[in-house]
């Protein structure tokens, strides 16, 4: 029994030394065959200079909206719009516009750029402006001037308007709320006025 107890101790000594080192041999292999980094696949990042964005800081589709002296409501949208440095005045890009008034009238704008000075209260549109009214007329001018604070476009240069009795071309065209005691709005052409008249066709009986 005391033989056996001796042969039992000298395996349970030399496993305690044995294990260890062949644990440690194990870690060593998986060291050695282990993947290397590749440091030149790292992962991707973005290219942005943070300086050109400081610069150029703009809006992701802004939205501006009042209420006129004369009660109509007032919106305006864009693709973006940067913020003026100087003189305060926001440019804006596929900028579309809308005036409802209370009699009903409204008059959609859009324009490839503009330009909103909310201190001054006006807006410039340039770019082949378009401009729709509920009444039937849909007009074409390189640029308009319109106010923020009540109904009244003045259109920079030359109009041309489909109207519903015709075609008319002119060399400005003025919106504007006439009397401030009497509800209802103008629309007036001037400036060498052209106008072909096509009366309605009427239906075949």
């Amino acid at each position: 029994m005391a033989a056996y107890d001796n042969v039992h101790s000298r395996v349970v000594f030399w496993l305690k030394i044995v294990l260890p080192l062949l644990a440690l041999a194990i870690l060593s292999t998986l060291f050695l065959f282990s993947r290397r980094i590749d440091t030149d696949q790292a992962l991707p990042y973005a290219e942005v200079d943070v300086e050109d964005l400081a610069r150029d800081q703009r809006l992701t589709a802004p939205e501006y909206s009042s209420v006129t002296i004369d009660g109509a409501a007032l919106s305006v949208r864009a693709r973006t719009a940067r913020p003026g440095t100087d003189t305060g005045a926001a440019t804006a890009d596929a900028l579309v516009a809308s005036y409802e008034a209370p009699d009903g009238l409204r008059i959609d704008l859009g324009a490839a750029e503009g330009r909103i000075e909310e201190a001054a209260g006006r807006m410039t549109l340039t770019g082949n402006v378009e401009i729709v009214t509920s009444t039937g007329y849909r007009m074409t001018t390189p640029g308009l001037d319109s106010a923020l604070d009540r109904t009244e476009l003045h259109s920079d240069g030359a109009v041309r308007a489909e109207a519903p009795y015709g075609t008319i071309d002119a060399g400005e065209m003025v919106i504007r709320h006439e009397d401030a005691g009497i509800p209802g709005y103008v629309l007036v052409f001037n400036k060498g006025v052209k106008l072909i008249y096509e009366p309605a066709k009427k239906d075949p009986e």
